[in-house]
């Protein structure tokens, strides 16, 4: 089921050009041209009217979006670091992963899950530090409350991700809600999964206030995790995503598989099989596994024998500078020589045809 590629990754490495200054000379033309939010996002193709218009009104949020692409693009990195399909971006791709979303396979589930994560993360961040106009710190934390550990002050800065999640629905979701397509339904609920595993790592930090720093006072507010736990929880939920029709009303999911349970707002769903990764296959996306390093003595995803999808590995031999021979000095400092260390490295061999393929 091919579908459109009408979602989040098609605007974002776009954003991320026209709103970082790190990244592109394309920032000092905005500031050439007086900085002016409505040449900047009349010049963001595939935005729909609803997006223009949150773009328009609020420049500084979109760059808050745009700082935040590298880190949950890392993130999705990081996950998949052990698999053919290794979420690699590629370049002079305007989609960031290139034709690979086009498939509605539980990567793709994964990939507007994360990136709606993302989202919520990098705005409501954005909030707490002061850095946007249209919101601050959590103004509902106020006055006092209770816990298991007694009474407590709300105080400090608690993250606002009520605003990040409702911003980042009125912005992501924009785009799939001018589609009645299954794949538009799909994106959405991948989208709202996302969002909420990023409220759920939600926690409660304290200070203690009083004498030799017993806590007969404490000062509380709630802080986001480090968004390394909402992609553990989002490659926990990728494993277990559930495959889905649509139903016969066009309105809804059912599972594929009866023998498989409903799935939840919490969970991932996707309608297609993935492909194998094995090669590049330009209609999948696929950039494949030749060259890619793997482990000799895995059992593994990463192994040689999955990675290289059997057609071997060559092998060779490497050296590295690393540390050595360590000592504990009192007081306190461990002090190490540098050695130089050979080791094998072990790469997926090409197969014979190693120009791109494409389906027929």
């Amino acid at each position: 089921m091919n579908a459109r590629l009408g979602g989040i990754w098609l605007w974002l490495p776009l954003l991320l050009t026209w709103l970082t200054p790190e990244v592109s000379s394309s920032w000092w033309y905005m500031r050439a041209t007086g900085g002016s939010s409505r040449v900047m996002c009349d010049n963001v193709p595939g935005l729909v009217s609803r997006q223009r218009q949150l773009c328009h009104r609020h420049p500084d949020v979109m760059r808050a979006i745009g700082l935040g692409v590298a880190e949950w693009t890392a993130e999705c990195q990081h996950q998949f670091r052990q698999h053919r399909w290794n979420c690699n971006t590629l370049d002079r791709d305007h989609s960031l992963f290139g034709r690979v979303l086009l498939r509605s396979s539980r990567e793709s589930a994964f990939v507007y899950a994360i990136s709606s994560a993302g989202v919520v993360f990098a705005i409501t961040r954005a909030c707490s530090q002061g850095e946007l106009k249209s919101c601050s710190c959590d103004p509902k934390k106020k006055g006092t409350a209770k816990d298991s550990k007694g009474t407590f002050d709300w105080g400090g800065c608690s993250d606002n991700i009520d605003y990040g999640i409702k911003f980042a629905r009125a912005f992501v979701d924009a785009k799939e809600k001018k589609g009645k397509d299954a794949r538009a339904l799909m994106n959405l609920h991948n989208n709202r999964a996302g969002r909420k595993a990023v409220k759920r790592f939600l926690k409660q930090e304290c200070k203690c206030h009083g004498v030799s720093g017993s806590c007969t006072l404490r000062t509380c507010w709630l802080a986001m995790a480090d968004f390394r736990k909402t992609g553990d929880y989002l490659w926990r939920k990728y494993n277990g995503a559930i495959q889905v029709v649509m139903n016969q009303d066009g309105t809804g999911f059912t599972v594929a598989n009866k023998r498989f349970k409903k799935p939840t707002k919490n969970d991932l769903v996707y309608f297609e099989n993935s492909p194998d990764y094995c090669i590049r296959d330009r209609e999948a996306g696929s950039l494949g596994t030749a060259g890619r390093v793997c482990n000799l003595t895995s059992r593994g995803m990463d192994s040689c024998e999955v990675m290289c999808c059997g057609r071997g590995y060559d092998t060779s031999r490497i050296t590295r500078m690393t540390k050595c021979e360590c000592k504990f000095h009192w007081c306190c400092a461990v002090r190490c020589q540098d050695c130089l260390e050979a080791l094998d490295v072990h790469t997926c061999k090409a197969p014979k045809n190693a120009d791109w393929t494409t389906s027929t």
